[in-house]
């Protein structure tokens, strides 16, 4: 009987997941965003790329049914404007 229920729940699982259908581009690539900003990084970029083009950073994920990649990107902070200095008497 345990045989039979470990059955039917190893083949519902992964019908129920495909019924959900695949997530868009744009749609992941926010959800990733989100993921990164919330561990504080705060100068970057995401990119979605073919998966055949060669880009500069880590992939991240893959949409499109497996036919393009998201790119991440560290870059560097903004210029901050020196701190202005108060004039003395």
């Amino acid at each position: 009987m345990k045989l039979l229920a470990i059955a039917a729940v190893a083949v519902f699982v992964p019908v129920s997941a495909y019924a959900q259908g695949p997530k868009s581009c744009d749609e992941l690539k926010s959800e990733i965003a989100k993921k990164i900003e919330a561990n504080g990084v705060k100068t970057y970029t995401l990119e979605i790329v073919d998966k055949d083009k060669d880009a500069e950073g880590k992939v991240v994920g893959t949409c499109g049914g497996g036919t393009k990649k998201i790119v991440y990107r560290k870059t560097a902070p903004p210029a901050q404007a020196p701190a202005k200095e108060t004039s003395k008497p």
